[in-house]
């Protein structure tokens, strides 16, 4: 028999298998399934129903029901739950239904209700996540950071581009979007606990076919690191790939951005001011992130090349940033950076692309 109550939080994924009799237990495991935007199914014991204990994302045993699980159907994902922290039967009854792990309440709540939201959503590899950085101000960051967004959406990558620069105007603008509807960052300001990834890219404004995290034109200009840790967690969780604007300075919250990425390329203009400026900013971000790479950007000054500004810097080079002649003017018309496929800006990012996936699979990095 289905409890009735397995439909609290409506709406939700497709969440976990619950088996218990014990009400006290199923209401706890119900409220974490409702914080995890999951809508479980209750049974008393294994259902007869084919397929459904094999098919369930996830199972959780509550220490009443261990003894009607015996001969299941071993699989992965089956969780014994139960609030006795000093039953020394308790890993007994866990071998004898198979199960992966010992959940003991409410220690394990937080750990638990990640679990379960990460069942809900299908979490698979996550989004392969890029931060591009400004070597000084000016450096053409925000236009590389769209142009690469524009052109992974094009080949029918799914996209996310977040603006982390509160002061940068905000990326909408330059993808012609700042009347489009749909959630900005201070929508998500207060944000603490776990931001779901579905629920995230649906509230976003779709641009160019990418979804786009920017900046209201309003006077909040801070973010907490919590809010940025929930939402770049979430949009990492939707899995494709996901780029962030980063500001120059490193506060607590870029600090959380930069702590996620998996590469970052910082914007260079090949001249000696830029490269001394550009290495106070890599000296700052190198302390966080792992990956950082160098992207110059001409017209060159007498004497310089990418090679000896990647030299300089200590910096893998990625490449040199194309010029695109027209782009001013079509930004004005409405069409963002990358938006011509034959331009040489979007050659440059498709190019990136290609390497950068090719060996994401066995999660290195090519760029």
């Amino acid at each position: 028999m289905t409890s009735d109550r397995s439909r609290i939080g409506g709406g939700g994924g497709a969440g976990p298998l619950i088996l218990t009799e014990d009400l006290e237990l199923l209401d706890d495991l119900l409220r974490l399934c409702a914080a995890a935007g999951a809508e479980p199914q209750v049974h008393h014991s294994v259902p007869e129903r084919k397929g459904c204990w094999e098919d369930a994302p996830m199972v959780l045993v509550g220490d009443d029901a261990a003894a009607r699980c015996r001969g299941a159907t071993r699989r992965r994902d089956v969780m014994l739950v139960g609030r006795d922290q000093d039953d020394p039967g308790v890993w007994r009854r866990a071998v004898e239904i198979g199960a992966d792990c010992v959940l003991r309440l409410p220690d394990a709540e937080s750990w638990l209700v990640d679990r379960i939201a990460d069942a809900a959503e299908g979490v698979g590899r996550p989004a392969l996540t890029v931060g591009v950085i400004g070597g000084r101000g000016g450096a053409g960051a925000s236009t590389l950071a769209c142009a690469l967004a524009v052109t992974a959406a094009r080949a029918g990558r799914r996209t996310m581009l977040i603006d982390a620069d509160p002061l940068g105007g905000g990326l909408d603008v330059v993808l012609g979007g700042e009347q489009a509807e749909g959630r900005r960052w201070p929508d998500f300001a207060a944000s603490k606990g776990r931001v779901a990834g579905g629920a995230l890219e649906e509230s976003l404004p779709r641009l160019h076919q990418l979804r786009v995290l920017s900046w209201d034109r309003g006077d909040s200009v801070t973010l907490q690191p919590e809010a940025m840790r929930s939402v770049l967690g979430a949009a990492r969780r939707r899995g494709g790939v996901v780029v962030v604007d980063l500001p120059r300075r490193v506060d607590e919250a870029v600090a959380e951005a930069l702590a996620q990425l998996d590469l970052g390329l910082l914007v260079v203009p090949a001249e000696l001011r830029a490269v001394a400026a550009a290495s106070r900013v890599a000296s700052l971000a190198g302390m966080v992130l792992r990956d950082l790479r160098v992207v110059v950007r001409g017209p060159y000054a007498a004497g310089l090349d990418e090679r000896w500004i990647a030299d300089a810097l200590r910096l893998p080079l990625v490449g040199e940033l194309p010029l695109e002649p027209g782009l001013p003017e079509s930004q004005d018309g409405g069409a963002p950076p990358g938006s011509r496929a034959r331009g040489p800006l979007a050659a440059f990012c498709t190019a990136f692309w290609e390497r950068a996936l090719a060996g994401a699979g066995d999660g290195s990095v090519t760029a």
